[in-house]
C-alpha cells in the first residue's frame, strides 16, 4: 500500500458528519490540488511526447494504452477519442485493459495483480521498436500494467508511465515516466478522485500535443475529424471553409466530393484526387506540409496562415 496514495490525513477526521457544503468544499480543494499537480510534470510529458512522436511519425507504430481498474477506465477514454477527434487510425491503436474491455463486471477485480498476464496480453500485439506503450496507475503497482511495460520495453518499443508514487514499480518499469505528486485523497484510497482527474488532465495534454505534433492540428483545428453525423459534419464543413478560405456551399460541396477535410482543402486548391492522396501520403497526413509543398511547386490555392 502506498503511503502517497492510500493515506488519511487528521483534518478529515469526521468527514461523514460534515455538512454537505464542506465536504464539496473538500472535494472542490482536493481537485484543484489534482490539476496543480500538473504543472510540475510538464517537462516530463513534453519529454514522453517527443519521443512518441519520433516513433509514430515513422508512420507504422501503434499507440498502446493500458492500465487496471479506474486508471484503465481513463486511460481507454483517452485512447477512444483519438480516432474520432484527430483521426489517429484504430489499426495503429490498441487498448490492454487488466479487467478486458468489458467493464459492466466491475473494473477492481483480481486481474489487476496478474503481471504474466500483462506480458502475455501486450505479447500477443507483437510489440515492436515503432509503438509506443503507455501506462497508467495511481499507486504504481498495478502488477498487470507494470507487466505490459515491462514486456513492451523489452521488446523495444517506447514505454511511458503516469503515475503518482515516485518509487513504484510501474515507474520503474518504463523509460519515460510522469509523476503526478496528488498525495492523499479525502477519501483515503479512493485514487478514483485526485489522482483520477490528474490523470485525466495528463492524458489529455499528452494525446493532444502528440496528436498536434503528429499534423492531425491545423491552426487549432481538428483537421482530422471524422464527419460521422450531423454536428461533426457541420463542422468539418467550418474548418474547410477557415482553411481553405470559401463559403459554406462550396465546402460542403468539396466535402462531400472528397470525404475529409484534408482532399477537400487539397481538391479547393486545384488538386485532382489523385495529387492530393500523394501529398498526403508523402506528409505522412500533415495537411500543413501537403499545403507548402503544393504552394512550393507555384500552384495556385490556400496557403498555410
Amino acid at each position: 500500500m502506498s503511503r502517497e496514495t492510500e493515506g488519511s490525513p487528521q483534518r478529515l477526521k469526521g468527514l461523514d458528519t460534515w455538512s454537505t457544503g464542506e465536504v464539496l468544499e473538500t472535494l472542490w480543494a482536493s481537485q484543484s490540488r489534482a490539476v496543480a499537480a500538473c504543472l510540475p510534470a510538464l517537462p516530463d510529458l513534453e519529454r514522453a511526447v517527443g519521443a512518441a512522436h519520433e516513433r509514430l511519425a515513422r508512420g507504422t507504430g501503434r499507440l498502446i494504452y493500458t492500465g487496471a481498474g479506474s486508471s484503465g477506465a481513463l486511460a481507454e477514454l483517452d485512447a477512444l477519442e483519438l480516432a474520432g477527434t484527430f483521426g489517429w487510425p484504430t489499426a495503429r491503436l490498441a487498448i490492454l485493459l487488466a479487467e478486458g474491455r468489458d467493464l459492466a463486471g466491475g473494473i477492481n477485480g483480481p486481474a489487476e495483480d496478474d503481471a504474466a498476464a500483462g506480458r502475455a496480453r501486450l505479447a500477443e500485439f507483437g510489440p515492436g521498436s515503432q509503438d509506443v506503450v503507455v501506462g497508467v496507475s495511481a499507486s504504481g503497482h498495478s502488477a498487470f500494467t507494470t507487466g505490459v511495460l515491462a514486456e513492451g520495453r523489452r521488446a523495444g518499443a517506447l514505454t511511458i508511465a503516469l503515475a503518482s508514487v515516485e518509487d513504484s514499480p510501474l515507474m520503474r518499469a518504463a523509460e519515460h515516466r510522469v509523476l503526478l505528486r496528488t498525495g492523499a485523497e479525502v477519501i483515503a484510497g479512493s485514487t478514483r478522485l485526485g489522482a483520477g482527474t490528474a490523470q485525466k488532465v495528463a492524458l489529455n495534454l499528452f494525446s493532444t500535443a502528440l496528436m498536434t505534433r503528429l499534423g492531425f492540428v491545423f491552426d487549432n483545428l481538428m483537421c482530422h475529424v471524422r464527419p460521422g453525423n450531423t454536428k461533426l459534419r457541420q463542422r468539418c464543413i467550418h474548418i474547410i471553409r477557415q482553411i481553405a478560405q470559401v463559403g459554406e456551399q462550396a465546402a460542403a460541396e468539396a466535402l462531400a466530393a472528397h470525404g475529409d477535410i484534408p482532399r477537400a482543402v487539397l481538391g479547393l486548391s486545384g488538386c485532382s484526387a489523385a495529387e492530393a492522396d500523394a501529398l498526403l501520403a508523402r506528409s505522412g497526413g500533415n495537411l500543413r506540409t501537403a499545403l507548402q509543398e503544393r504552394a512550393s511547386q507555384g500552384k495556385a490555392g490556400p496557403c498555410p496562415r
